[in-house]
């Protein structure tokens, strides 16, 4: 007897009150939607379970979707195993809201396939998971993680279930974790309908990312990339591209860790920040590269600023006059203003951004685009 499909169990929260939050949020509900008919489509789910917190709008589901809402505190392990038990779920494959808005249906076969196998935990990204597909009964044997970061992690190491990594790809690397990661995917027309349609109406400015393809096909070219940039994403950017890469890699699994949320993060560009100041350190930055590409989670735990995530999103968009908190407003002007294109964001930025800036940077040169 065939072992029974898996259910893909969705976890899509509302983001805060601010409108760049709300902006973000409803790309990720968009992205959501489309991942949800993508993965029913191929047959190989016994159904969707779509967790909320209430504060999402969602328009008609199509049907093989359950809602389970829930208002009260939250705790990301501890849900994940309510969820689990409330829905007698057997085989689970856990997808972040708005994660992984690219991939395909062969590629939700392919995760429930490996999952077929039995003993295994399949995920994206080992060292911090947005997509994890288990056997239900593993959770018992694991502390409840507080975010999706850390949960393969913990069924690998807590459960001794063993590690499927998928492929790296644009479609498994590539996240919605802020505006950076919508200018990327409202450039390059990459997504679903419903997420095509919205960020058209966002009209982005996608100036500074326009200015970026061209040097990413330009062998007298140089750029330069700082942040959590994985082992993976460097032979691709070695491979890929035509200019050189100046990379300072820090603090990857930072989060998944808990060494940000202690403190403890630390980059060698943050300190240099700290003795030079923002305008001298984007002058330097001017000096290094044809353009800068940062992921600025990590300059902020070094730092140990308590920003706000309205904040961290205002200085994605540039938008520096709106940032309330003097040091990344000062950072966000002076990347603003420098002489060299800057793309700020988070991880996804520096990862599976950077690898669909490219991909499509090379499309629009074959052809013949400026």
């Amino acid at each position: 007897m065939a072992p029974p499909r898996p259910a893909l169990v969705v976890f899509l929260g509302g983001l805060g009150d601010s409108p760049v939050e709300g902006m973000v949020a409803g790309a990720r509900a968009a992205a959501t939607l489309d991942c949800i008919k993508v993965a029913l489509s191929g047959g190989r789910y016994e159904g969707v379970v779509l967790v909320t917190d209430g504060l999402t709008e969602l328009p008609e589901l199509p049907a093989g979707v359950t809602v389970d809402v829930d208002s009260g505190p939250f705790h990301f392990g501890s849900r994940l195993a309510e969820v689990v038990r409330r829905h007698d779920l057997e085989r689970v494959v856990y997808l972040g809201g708005g994660s992984l808005p690219l991939l395909g249906v062969d590629e939700f076969g392919e995760v429930a396939e490996a999952l077929s196998e039995g003993g295994v935990v399949v995920t994206n990204n080992h060292f911090s998971s947005d997509l994890v597909a288990f056997p239900a009964g593993a959770l018992a044997r694991i502390e409840p993680p507080d975010s999706d970061n850390r949960l393969a992690r913990a069924l690998s190491e807590e459960a001794g279930l063993s590690v499927r990594a998928l492929p790296r790809t644009v479609a498994t690397q590539l996240d919605i974790d802020g505006p950076a990661d919508l200018a990327v995917l409202a450039l390059t027309g990459e997504g679903g309908p419903r997420l095509r349609e919205y960020l058209t109406a966002l009209e982005l400015d996608l100036d500074r990312y326009g200015q970026v393809l061209p040097l990413l096909t330009d062998r007298s070219a140089q750029i330069t990339v700082a942040g959590r940039v994985g082992s993976h994403a460097w032979r691709y950017l070695e491979g890929e591209t035509a200019c050189r890469v100046r990379l300072f890699a820090e603090e990857r699994g930072m989060e998944a860790d808990g060494r940000a949320a202690e403190g403890k993060a630390r980059s060698l560009l943050g300190f240099f920040l700290e003795e030079v100041g923002p305008q001298r350190t984007f002058g330097a930055l001017a000096e290094l590269g044809d353009a800068a590409i940062i992921d600025t989670r990590v300059l902020l735990a070094h730092l140990r600023l308590n920003t706000t995530r309205s904040d961290r999103f205002l200085s994605d968009l540039g938008r520096w006059q709106e940032v309330r908190e003097p040091l990344l407003r000062d950072f966000t002007r002076a990347a603003a203003e420098t002489s060299i294109p800057v793309l700020l964001g988070g991880h996804s930025l520096v990862c599976g951004g950077l690898m669909a800036l490219n991909e499509f940077a090379w499309r629009q040169r074959e052809q013949g685009c400026d």
